[in-house]
């Protein structure tokens, strides 16, 4: 493994979800003569190899995920925080209703985090 592709891995493990402009960002802090083009390139590829996960977030940039096992994600319509969820036996459930070999899946559901909902509460008492 290259020496850019272990910066970008041990980023996207010690950092969570985050765009690839963010990865770029804190990878050029720690080392300053890397190129985004670079980033993109090695994501890429690290996708490709499932070294990690790219996370499809609707209008709004892709988030990379170091875990790669099936999973699912929460995310905050307000503040675009996603954090990682574990549904049981949703692959199963899944096969059983569509009657047909599930091999992989995307699932982010959208709602509104505990912190934006106290927000919202002081916004309305206000």
């Amino acid at each position: 493994m290259s020496k850019h592709r272990e910066l970008i891995l041990e980023i996207i493990k010690s950092s969570g979800h985050m765009t690839a402009d963010e990865i770029y960002m804190k990878a050029k802090q720690i080392r300053p003569s890397i190129a985004i083009g670079t980033v993109y390139r090695n994501l890429g590829l690290m996708t490709e190899a499932r070294e990690i996960r790219r996370i499809f977030v609707p209008n709004a940039p892709d988030r990379f995920d170091s875990f790669t096992n099936p999973h699912e994600h929460l995310f905050c319509q307000n503040c675009r925080t996603l954090s990682d969820i574990s549904i049981n036996n949703l692959k199963d459930y899944l096969e059983k209703q569509t009657g047909v070999k599930i091999i992989g899946y995307d699932l982010n559901l959208k709602y509104i985090c505990s912190e934006c909902r106290k927000k919202e509460e002081t916004k309305e008492q206000i």
